[in-house]
């Protein structure tokens, strides 16, 4: 009997020892996900970048504290089709959502069309709380909403800029700052928005502490430093006299206080006791109208050149991931995989790569040979350290990164076989995606082959064509 019962205990104990290692299971207690987005940010308008003109030192230390991604490309340079990709997980052109909203597309039709899963569908279904703050810039009409789009609470606005300041003409428009549950929806009381950046940042705080007994998932879009330059009297007094023009002085006092909100963010994940995978993300580079800089980097925001796409980034997860750094070129379609992996979620369909390698162990080898871009006229893939721009009626641009990262050398003429085969590796991308759904317009399509002349250099001159 003695013996029997040994028989038994062991079964037993190996029968648990399987379920715990079983690849099919759930994590017992997955991390949370916050995603944090900076929109129209420079590159170089962060100290862990390099700045020594705009104070970041929340973002400093949490950067620090985390893996700094130093070759962070989104998929697109403007801030509609870049976020379709960032919060799908797939290349915007794989559903058609290739130029910025609205364009000329019917309000009904211009939006992340519903054929699409977003990254909150795919943690919702992990079994994740989900949350939207800030800007949403996915379509404006109902089918399109966020609280339609996986996530079930929703504290923002729908359009992709508004006033920093309460306005009560904002009110239950498109501009207008509403709390979303479902079907329960109440617009924000205007006067009571004393900075827009400051509202988000509190409702992301709230929505940390709220979801501190649960797997959440949290996405936290600042419209912070894009237009219109509105700043806090405080913080404009707080910036050094030497900071010049006066425009670069309210865009920096706009980077303040989207620091001192994304130190509070952190503050209140620390202060919630929760693993928590931390990732901050700039949607696009730096814009021509904000006074922004992209510092080594050719070209600004709407451009396929490095400024138009190379974004500040990181991941911080405290305890479990080491502070360091990735060299190699990764993509906001791989942070989403990554975000989607950890939950132990659905990946089929994703575009991206999970970072969990690189992260956790720096694994050297690259997560990419070939990254792609396309708006309309003007397309670009990276093939290692080769890029190739191609320009509808101007040809087309080959730069060698390594040795020319500030892309002012074109190599086309002189290697010309690398050109075909990016050509080709480009059209063959292509193959697999289907034509925009909507176009902006021929002013801002004239604009977009104005930005890859290799005659217009310099920042102000980059700066000079919106």
């Amino acid at each position: 009997m003695h013996c029997w019962k040994l028989i038994l205990v062991g079964f037993a104990v190996a029968l648990l020892s399987d379920r715990g290692t079983n690849a099919d299971s759930k994590p017992v207690n997955p991390p949370s996900v916050v995603l944090v987005i900076a929109d129209d940010a420079g590159w170089i308008d962060f100290g862990f970048h390099g700045s020594t003109e705009i104070a970041t030192p929340a973002l400093d230390r949490l950067a620090a504290e985390g893996v700094v991604l130093e070759a962070c490309y989104v998929t697109a340079s403007v801030c509609s089709p870049s976020r379709a990709g960032m919060l799908t997980g797939r290349y915007q052109q794989r559903c058609g959502h290739e130029y910025n909203l609205p364009g000329e597309a019917p309000r009904i039709e211009g939006g992340l069309p519903l054929t699409e899963r977003t990254i909150a569908d795919r943690m919702r279904a992990a079994g994740y709380a989900t949350g939207l703050i800030g800007k949403w810039h996915l379509g404006l009409a109902p089918a399109f909403h966020p609280t339609n789009r996986g996530f079930d609470e929703f504290h923002g606005f729908r359009a992709g800029s508004r006033s920093y300041f309460g306005n009560e003409k904002l009110t239950g428009g498109d501009r207008g700052y509403e709390h979303a549950r479902g079907a329960d929806r109440k617009s924000e009381v205007e006067s009571e928005i004393a900075y827009l950046t400051d509202t988000i940042a509190r409702d992301a705080v709230t929505f940390i502490r709220d979801h501190a007994d649960r797997p959440s998932f949290l996405v936290v879009a600042f419209n912070a430093p894009h237009g219109p330059m509105h700043a806090t009297e405080d913080d404009l007094a707080s910036i050094d006299p030497a900071v010049a023009p006066n425009h670069r002085r309210i865009y920096a006092a706009m980077m303040q206080s989207l620091d001192r909100a994304c130190g509070s963010i952190g503050d209140a994940i620390d202060a919630s006791g929760r693993d928590t995978m931390l990732i901050f993300v700039n949607d696009n580079g730096g814009a021509t109208n904000n006074a922004s800089d992209n510092g080594p980097w050719r070209g600004m925001k709407g451009s396929q050149f490095e400024g138009g796409i190379r974004v500040p980034g990181f991941v911080r997860r405290s305890d479990v991931v080491k502070p360091g750094s990735i060299e190699h070129p990764v993509s906001a379609l791989d942070l989403v995989t990554t975000a989607v992996a950890v939950a132990d979620g659905d990946l089929a369909g994703l575009d991206g790569v999970d970072l969990d390698p690189w992260l956790q162990s720096r694994t050297t080898d690259r997560p990419h040979q070939q990254l792609f871009w396309r708006r309309g006229p003007v397309a670009a893939v990276r093939d290692l350290d080769l890029k190739l721009i191609r320009i509808e009626g101007h040809g087309t641009l080959l730069f060698d990164l390594r040795a020319d990262p500030g892309e002012q050398q074109d190599l086309s003429p002189e290697r010309p076989s690398e050109t075909i085969r990016l050509l080709a590796e480009l059209a063959a991308w292509e193959g697999m995606m289907i034509p925009p759904r909507w176009t902006t317009g021929p002013m801002w399509r004239e604009n977009l082959l104005q930005k890859h002349r290799m005659d217009v250099v310099g920042r102000e001159a980059e700066r000079a064509i919106p």
